[in-house]
């Protein structure tokens, strides 16, 4: 199983962001947070009979806001109520704002073991345009930290189309983030999301086109490629073996418990999601009771997310696996669509597996609805 702990505070909303967070403030609520979330955590692992967790995953918000010795108390009391492996990958998403020599070697003594650093541009003037706290220097700054604590898995997050980039601008940065020999890259596509500033300043941003947005994401992918990062997911590379096994877990249809305001889980078949409001999760958890909505997925929703997270990673999706989930043939439901992608080289089909390349990647959820047409709302004899 793996652990997804969120953190729903954060200094400042930066502006394309649509994830659930609070402003820390003066650190009263983190503390709250904290002594609720360890409270929760060990109810929730009691009733799932204290089980074996491989990765642990802090997400937000912020997470590098938390005191080391707070989050290291929270990871005793997660090797406590779990049986965590020996080797349990430990992730912290961090911010370079929140990230100092003193911050970064607390972190690591804590017993993190993997940092996702929110760098999400090497230019000062993106910077600012996208509402983050920190520059430039601070992130390099931030980065360096990390390896003097000895941190030796560290991430860097990109965004990529961002307003008035090109992507020479964007290639150059890529060069510039592969010369700093992270571990791994995750370099997302600018997504304006409904409710945020960035959203109702659409009108008036200066977006790059279609076609400079697939030349970035090509060219750039290419571009580290070159640089020994393989990409094993839509938005993600690594150095060999460095893949983040939390998030391929997720990718895989591992089964994972969130904690947290507006965390999710998925147990036993069932989606569970935490309310996004820290004061009705906070009066939930000392009332000793669920407040999450549990939603069991149908056969057809089981069938589709089969699809879609297999083909986000550059494994692809395996028939067999279709086959035995479906009871049907996934060649002979697509093959028009399969051969059209072949065609235009988005997709290959061999080996038993069909997966997309990165110039299908690029238009992958296109592709998945179409995936979606053929699968039967319940096939006879299958639960």
């Amino acid at each position: 199983m793996l652990l997804y702990i969120h953190v729903p505070f954060c200094r400042r909303k930066c502006r394309y962001c649509a994830f659930y967070s609070e402003p820390v403030g003066s650190g009263e609520g983190l503390s709250l947070w904290a002594r609720a979330l360890v409270a929760d955590m060990r109810r929730r692992a009691a009733t799932l009979g204290r089980p074996r967790v491989s990765t642990v995953f802090f997400g937000g918000g912020t997470p590098s806001l938390i005191p080391p010795p707070v989050l290291g108390r929270i990871l005793d009391a997660a090797a406590d109520c779990f049986s965590l492996d020996g080797d349990a990958e430990i992730s912290m998403e961090a911010n370079p704002d929140s990230v100092d020599a003193s911050r970064a070697a607390g972190f690591r003594a804590a017993g993190v073991n993997r940092v996702s650093l929110g760098v999400q541009a090497l230019d000062d003037a993106l910077l600012a345009a996208i509402g983050r706290v920190h520059d430039r220097a601070g992130a390099l700054r931030a980065f360096e930290a990390l390896r003097r604590a000895k941190f030796d898995n560290v991430g860097l997050d990109f965004i990529w189309g961002l307003p008035g980039e090109t992507p020479e601008a964007w290639k150059a940065q890529l060069c510039e983030a592969a010369e700093l020999s992270p571990e791994h890259l995750s370099c997302y596509g600018l997504t304006l999301e409904e409710g945020t500033p960035m959203f109702r300043e659409r009108a008036s941003l200066r977006l790059p086109g279609e076609d400079e947005a697939a030349a970035m994401y090509e060219e750039g992918g290419a571009l580290l490629e070159a640089a020994g990062y393989g990409q094993y997911e839509i938005s993600n590379y690594a150095r060999p073996g460095r893949e983040c096994r939390h998030n391929m877990g997720y990718w895989r249809g591992e089964e994972y418990l969130g904690l947290g305001p507006a965390a999710v889980s998925f147990l036993d078949g069932c989606r569970i999601s935490e309310p996004a409001d820290f004061k009705t999760w906070l009066a939930a958890v000392r009332e000793g009771r669920n407040a999450g909505e549990t939603e069991r997925l149908s056969f057809a929703e089981r069938a589709e997310e089969l699809v879609m997270l297999r083909l986000r990673t550059s494994a692809g999706l395996a028939l067999s696996e279709y086959a035995r989930l479906t009871g049907r043939d996934f060649v002979s439901d697509n093959r028009a669509l399969i051969e059209e992608l072949e065609r235009w080289n988005m997709a290959v089909l061999a080996d038993g597996r069909f997966f997309l390349t990165r110039r299908g990647m690029l238009v992958s959820n296109a592709v998945i609805e179409q995936c979606f047409e053929h699968i039967p709302p319940k096939p006879e004899g299958k639960a």
